[in-house]
């Protein structure tokens, strides 16, 4: 296949294989956290050990994310995010392997997160590539769906069937998924140069504002999960939610996520500053406002779906600056974004591990709020070199490719 135009049946179907795509990273990331007590038991290991494996990927996400956009920087998409694809699939079928040892998994886990670490840095670009550059944030909000998409479906799902199979047979659905995304893309992307195409570089490169917005990502990812990560116990014993109410509290957090996304999405383009600003502004609410209010139950429920419909909107729109703003290849200025998210979720759990023996577990959310007001403040901190050019050149973008 050419780098010409593709038809738009195929950029849609494109998009449509990477959604799937992302849908599967991300439920693979997430899936032990669901059958945790499953694996520990048939692993022989404690339950630390198996949450290892969740937060041992994140990290090697945070490590690996700029160093393999470098390295793989002229290698053509087409055969980059196949390859990606076939290790996230024989990772997926290694650990579904009967009799499979905790070090196995390890390993498996540690594959499939560095094939996440590099495919979500040129997931966007391959993808926008595609369009307009007018049509970036549309693009980039479509992509995030199929991510949120795993939190709501994906995790829950694989946590029903393993919990009526045994825990492997998830993970051998997640490959046999990651498999269609392959054929997909191998069929239907065209065959190009990573250099060609609008989608290489930035719309309105500036440094600056490059750096703001990894600092917001880095701070407002930080200050969700220094609380999130321990809602659980929040839920239970500041609000007073049994164990079935709990469930159905964060199945409420995601289908909010996934609603905030959506709706954010198709807005990324024509307001780009707004579509930042109001979703930290409303995160900053929901974590403060569950340390102030969470012992009500009906307020705890709407904090919780507020902290939801903000915490997925803010990383989709810094991802979809970065395609603005990036000072170089889109793909190492998205892999720089994707290490600020993994870093903050590393650091906000550990941050709320070590205040809840001082603060208890209100405390997180307070200092999650207070990092959130953080990541508010260097977002609106006035610039005077390269904000008008961003929001001259960004909304120009869209005007010249309706």
């Amino acid at each position: 296949m050419g780098s010409g135009s593709p038809a738009p049946w195929r950029r849609g179907a494109v998009v449509a294989a990477l959604m799937l795509a992302a849908f599967t990273f991300n439920t693979a990331e997430n899936l032990p956290v669901g059958l945790l007590s499953l694996m520990a038991v048939d692993l022989r290991v404690s339950l630390g050990a198996v949450g290892a494996l969740v937060t041992g990927y994140g990290l090697t996400v945070a490590v690996g994310s700029l160093p393999l956009a470098h390295v793989t920087r002229s290698v053509p998409r087409r055969y980059l995010t196949a390859g990606l694809l076939g290790l996230l699939a024989v990772a997926s079928w290694v650990s579904a392997l009967g009799g499979v040892s905790y070090g196995v998994l390890l390993a498996a886990r540690v594959v499939t997160a560095l094939a996440q670490a590099l495919f979500w840095a040129v997931m966007g670009p391959v993808a926008v590539g595609m369009f307009p550059p007018g049509r970036r944030g549309r693009v980039m909000g479509l992509l995030s769906i199929g991510g949120s998409l795993a939190t709501v479906g994906g995790v829950p799902a694989g946590t029903w069937l393993g919990g009526r199979t045994d825990w492997q047979t998830p993970f051998a659905v997640l490959g046999a998924l990651a498999l269609v995304s392959l054929v997909a893309l191998g069929v239907l992307l065209p065959t190009s140069h990573p250099r060609e195409g609008h989608a290489a570089y930035g719309v309105a490169p500036d440094r600056r504002r490059f750096r703001v917005v990894l600092a917001t990502t880095a701070l407002s990812v930080t200050g969700v999960f220094a609380g999130f990560t321990y809602v659980v116990a929040f839920l239970d014993e500041v609000s007073g939610f049994g164990e079935d109410a709990v469930s159905a509290v964060l199945f409420a957090f995601g289908g909010a996520g996934l609603a905030g996304v959506t709706v954010a999405g198709p807005l990324l383009d024509r307001f780009p500053r707004a579509t930042l600003t109001v979703p930290v502004v409303t995160q900053a609410v929901a974590l403060l406002g569950l340390y102030t209010a969470g012992t009500g139950q009906v307020a705890t429920v709407l904090l919780v779906m507020l902290l939801g419909a903000s915490a997925g909107p803010v990383f989709m729109a810094t991802q979809s600056q970065v395609l603005q703003v990036a000072p170089g290849r889109t793909e190492t200025a998205l892999a720089a974004n994707s290490a600020a998210f993994n870093t903050g979720v590393a650091a906000g759990a550990l941050l709320g591990g070590l205040l809840l023996p001082v603060a208890g577990v209100r405390g997180t959310f307070l200092a999650g709020g207070l990092l959130t007001v953080g990541a508010l403040a260097v977002l609106t901190w006035p610039a005077h070199g390269g904000r008008r050019t961003y929001d001259a050149v960004v909304p120009a973008a869209g005007r010249e490719h309706p």
